[in-house]
């Protein structure tokens, strides 16, 4: 993994997003950290050319965004323009709202959306991925979610935006994830996972954790993998100062 190919996932600063200005800002002290890459997440209200034109005054691109997952299976096309003037050709399905994963029916359901929706962002140059969280783990027809919705998409269609914080939540193994996603993974998150004193699972800085990221660095680039987006869902304080600390922390461990 190399420092330009190290993404911050904007979600992790969402509070400090809301208007034009604060995103200008934001940017710029970003920048200032280091990062040189940025997926689009968690935003306020701005047109796509005053985001583009910031970003690159900044010296910086987008790398990928999330959106909404109602506008991705019912107006990909909507989609597929906003990605054009972003100059973007990766986009991620965030959330499965109201998905029952109890249910066969619910989850056939997303999964042929998905493919639908993936194969017109394909015929556009771009590339539709499923971002994960612990729920995908649970068992369906005696495998994981995850694995039903892989297995049931064309890779042309879906790939694979791998979270690592939520996949160690789930039960599952990163590593092997990352090889199953060969050539399926354009980009991971990479979330580092820690227990607090009260026994629950924690958000924290990279190589504040337990996550071993050097092996999944390896095993990611092994399937492709371009991006590794850093992201930290709830931070202690400003963060700002918890993205520093992980950029901070892979510049000197896990960089080549």
């Amino acid at each position: 993994m190399k420092l330009d190919q190290v993404a911050v996932q904007l979600f992790t600063c969402r509070d400090l997003l809301k208007t034009p200005t604060d995103i200008a800002s934001t940017l710029r002290k970003l920048r200032k950290i280091g990062y040189t890459a940025v997926q689009v997440s968690g935003m306020g209200a701005i047109a796509e050319e005053e985001l583009v034109t910031i970003l690159r005054g900044e010296g910086m691109t987008c790398c990928a965004t999330h959106e909404s997952g109602i506008e991705i299976l019912k107006n990909p096309h909507k989609i597929v323009e906003r990605l054009q003037k972003l100059g973007c050709a990766i986009t991620a399905y965030p959330w499965p709202a109201d998905v029952n994963f109890s249910s066969k029916e619910s989850v056939q359901s997303l999964i042929a959306g998905l493919d639908k929706s993936g194969a017109i962002l394909a015929q556009a140059g771009q590339t539709l991925c499923y971002h994960n969280h612990n729920v995908e783990f649970r068992k369906l027809q005696g495998k994981a979610v995850l694995e039903l919705i892989y297995a049931g998409t064309n890779p042309r269609h879906l790939q694979g935006e791998l979270d690592t914080y939520w996949v160690q939540h789930g039960g599952g193994d990163i590593v092997w994830w990352c090889q199953q996603l060969a050539n399926r993974l354009p980009i991971l998150h990479i979330k580092d996972y820690l227990t607090t004193d009260q026994n629950q699972p924690m958000h924290c800085e990279i190589g504040a954790g337990n996550l071993n990221f050097k092996r999944i660095i390896e095993a990611a680039e092994k399937s492709g993998c371009k991006w590794f987006a850093v992201e930290q869902d709830t931070c202690p304080g400003d963060p700002l100062d918890s993205l520093e600390k992980s950029f901070r922390y892979i510049s000197e461990h896990l960089v080549e």
